[in-house]
């Protein structure tokens, strides 16, 4: 008697369902390519000509590697995917940014129980309209369906930049010192970080469900949860004009694990926290998780995604730049002498 044959479809691995998405993925991710792409969509790895960095004395390659998070998790529930790309992009670009560096190419990788052809082309839509809105090019990336490591209806995303800047134009806030000010941007909200407080907060103790409307902003708290990730790569602009001294981004660790990354070992960054308002939503989840003041900044940015470091005397110069006009850029602390901590003043 003949065994029946299987597949690895039968094993839960369907690799017609990845062809089936393939042309859409491609022409998405050829809408970011530029004149210095080699190759065309689908080889074993993505080709990037230098000729564009030959204007550069001294190019210096920068990286960075991050994920979206538990964030995820809520798309997954509203069933909305189309933003999480955006996500991880705009983090990185952020991440590479604060160093000077203007991003080149970026590759991503997903991973699913199930892959979903839908799901996957509506990431992909928002990974390549953020990386074709600054310049990047999606230029590699990795779809594992893996059942058994994660639910069918559940999927990850990790996504890796490079970017390249001047030497001598590297931001890393060495030249930060007593008296200097301190200027946060606006953020959209949560960006990708505090997810697994959020959701306890909402789903847990508030018992709110995504589908809910959150009063303040007539959204519902899924849709004000997912707003993308701010990308602040118009900074790049001011800080060619050599206006900036130092650059932090507001990610995972708040005010108080970001900021003291670039600062000298003789110098504090005391914030005033009272000088900007949180948005609605920071002031909800502290409210309704019952969370004190130096836990809030320490996991979320609280309405400010990247601080700035500008000496006295560029301090108008910044706050009226036209380039970040939209991040309604305000004073919010200044550099005074200490070990390179964080004080945060409420």
């Amino acid at each position: 008697m003949n065994k029946k044959t299987i597949s690895y479809a039968d094993a839960g691995v369907n690799i017609t369902v990845w062809n089936s998405a393939r042309k859409k993925i491609a022409s998405l991710v050829k809408t970011t390519y530029n004149k210095n792409v080699l190759g065309d969509f689908g080889h074993f790895g993505g080709m990037f000509s230098l000729h564009s960095i030959k204007s550069y004395k001294d190019p210096i390659l920068v990286s960075s590697v991050d994920g979206v998070g538990t964030k995820l998790k809520i798309a997954a529930e509203m069933q909305i995917h189309n933003t999480v790309g955006i996500d991880i992009v705009n983090h990185c670009i952020n991440d590479i940014m604060v160093l000077g560096a203007r991003p080149l190419f970026f590759l991503d990788y997903i991973a699913t129980g199930k892959l979903d052809a839908n799901i996957l082309v509506k990431i992909l839509s928002g990974l390549s309209k953020a990386c074709k809105e600054a310049n990047c090019v999606l230029i590699g990336g990795e779809t594992a369906e893996m059942p058994g490591m994660y639910n069918n209806n559940e999927y990850d995303i990790a996504g890796t930049i490079v970017g390249v800047v001047e030497k001598n134009k590297i931001i890393d806030g060495s030249k930060i010192k007593n008296g200097d000010i301190i200027i946060g941007l606006k953020s959209s909200g949560l960006h990708t970080n505090g997810y697994s407080l959020a959701r306890k907060i909402v789903k847990e103790i508030a018992k709110k469900t995504y589908f809910d409307v959150f009063s303040e902003t007539g959204k519902t708290f899924g849709e004000e949860l997912l707003t993308p990730h701010t990308s602040y790569l118009e900074v790049l602009k001011i800080m060619n004009r050599g206006l900036i001294k130092g650059c932090a981004h507001i990610t995972g660790g708040g005010f108080t694990d970001n900021i003291d990354r670039i600062l000298p070992k003789n110098c504090d960054a005391k914030i005033n926290c009272n000088s900007w308002t949180p948005l609605p939503i920071f002031v909800w989840l502290q409210k309704n998780g019952n969370i004190d003041n130096k836990e809030m900044y320490h996991t979320f940015n609280m309405g400010i995604g990247l601080v700035l470091i500008v000496r006295p005397v560029d301090v108008d110069k910044v706050l009226c730049a036209k380039e970040i006009k939209k991040f309604s850029p305000k004073i919010i602390g200044e550099i005074v002498p200490g070990r390179a901590k964080v004080l945060l003043n409420f």
